[in-house]
């Protein structure tokens, strides 16, 4: 289930740390999107400098009363020190106090991985995606938004 997409607006926000794995999740979100029925008028794409920037940007998009729904895509790679699990936290708390906050729906499409490899697994053209993911979750979330 999608929702009706038809007039409504999305935000993307996206990490541009590990870009090599995010525009394929914005990709892949994107196309999603359009698949759907979603005009690239009714899309913003918002780059952040990293997974840690996503909530407070995702926050000024969600309280735009033209937004439906704010979909925000990241990959948060663990290395050898505690940064990745403070970086994953945050991003994962902000956003979800983001939703609450505004009443709008604000989709988590942040990889938290321990590898390049399983980063990759889950952003490919074909086949997984987790920012065509996120489109479906952003989509249906902003169709039951317009009915309740």
């Amino acid at each position: 289930m999608r929702g009706n997409t038809k007039g409504k607006k999305f935000a993307i926000v996206v990490s541009r740390f590990n870009d090599f794995i995010t525009k394929k999740l914005l990709a892949g979100c994107l196309d999603e999107l359009y698949q759907h029925g979603v005009r690239k008028n009714d899309i913003t794409v918002i780059w952040v400098p990293g997974a840690f920037e996503i909530p407070v940007v995702a926050l000024r998009a969600a309280k735009k009363k033209t937004i439906h729904a704010v979909i925000c895509l990241g990959a948060v790679i663990r290395g050898e020190t505690m940064h990745f699990d403070l970086v994953a936290r945050a991003a994962a708390e902000g956003i979800g106090q983001v939703s609450l906050l505004t009443n709008k729906p604000v989709i988590f499409g942040v990889l938290a991985t321990d590898t390049v490899a399983q980063a990759y697994a889950r952003s490919q053209e074909r086949g997984s995606n987790k920012g065509r993911d996120a489109a479906q979750a952003a989509m249906e979330m902003a169709g039951l938004f317009a009915k309740i």
